[in-house]
């Protein structure tokens, strides 16, 4: 398997350095009231909606920057596809414009899901940063609490972080075919996308072939938070995916495949990300492409 970094030891799922991936708004409003020093990420993104700093500037948790995930957390799209790493220096500044050092709690969010929230956790965990937390829930669950919001833009001092690549497990397209067939590779996209009877974004409708079908929708609630453990792991083993196995993930983008990932690490499975994931696989013709459910 082509991976940049082998898989993490499944003993470490579900924390990193101590830290659980996961915050509810409760414990996060304890944490801000006691002037624990957090920072706060807001990345609410919406694939072909509104920008998400339209959401930001109508409201925020207080002390939150906005974190663009189509240009801050991505590189130019392009063959490697539509959200492909960013450079290391590029990730780096922008994190330190957002206030994070290396010693930094940081704490990211979306709207609800974690869909894009995800994407971040993973990006700063693959550059070296393990005290990161997505609040479960998001801005919903967090405004449904009843915790203040504001729309002030913070005044924000300078962190420090340094961006060291290749501290998760990555894939490129050979790595992602050769998992399908000797691991499991979950495809996190709907399912009529993943069967090719849809393809709102990419020029080409399929999937990987011997990849298997986990919309990422399965991994949360209808509140958007993350299922517990226990009903992750056996969502996971139906589809094949235990940590007994090598087990990787992909999506259009590499954005909710992120999500798959952290779902994952809830379960106790580790797994790499195919961050080029379907818009990478289709720009190469002799790639092969699955219809269908399988």
């Amino acid at each position: 398997m082509n991976q940049e970094s082998p898989l993490p030891n499944p003993g470490d799922a579900g924390q990193t350095d101590g830290v659980h991936p996961l915050i509810e708004a409760p414990a996060l409003d304890r944490l801000l009231r006691r002037q624990t020093p957090v920072v706060l990420l807001d990345v609410r993104w919406h694939l072909g909606g509104p920008p998400g700093i339209e959401s930001y500037r109508k409201g925020h948790l207080p002390g939150a920057v906005f974190v663009d995930l189509d240009q801050d957390v991505a590189g130019p799209p392009g063959p490697g596809g539509r959200h492909p790493l960013p450079h290391p220096v590029a990730f780096e500044s922008v994190m330190r414009r957002a206030g994070v050092s290396g010693d930094s709690l940081v704490v990211v969010y979306d709207d609800a899901d974690s869909t894009s929230a995800a994407r971040v956790w993973w990006s700063l965990r693959y550059f070296g940063h393990d005290r990161v937390r997505v609040l479960d829930g998001g801005y919903r669950a967090w405004t449904e609490a009843g915790h203040p919001v504001s729309t002030t833009e913070p005044e924000v001092k300078p962190g420090d972080f340094v961006a060291s690549p290749g501290r998760l497990p990555v894939l490129d397209a050979e790595g992602a075919a050769e998992l399908a067939t000797a691991g499991v590779l979950l495809d996190a996209r709907a399912a009529e996308r993943y069967r090719g009877e849809l393809e709102p974004v990419d020029p080409v409708a399929g999937h990987i072939p011997g990849a298997r079908n986990a919309p990422t929708s399965g991994n949360v609630g209808v509140d958007g938070r993350f299922l517990p453990p226990e009903l992750l792991r056996e969502r996971f083993a139906q589809l094949g995916a235990t940590d007994a196995l090598d087990v990787g993930a992909y999506c259009g983008s590499g954005v909710t495949a992120a999500h798959e990932i952290l779902a994952l690490n809830l379960a106790g499975i580790p797994a790499a990300l195919y961050v080029g994931s379907w818009s990478n696989w289709v720009t190469d013709p002799s790639n092969p492409i699955a219809t269908g459910d399988c």
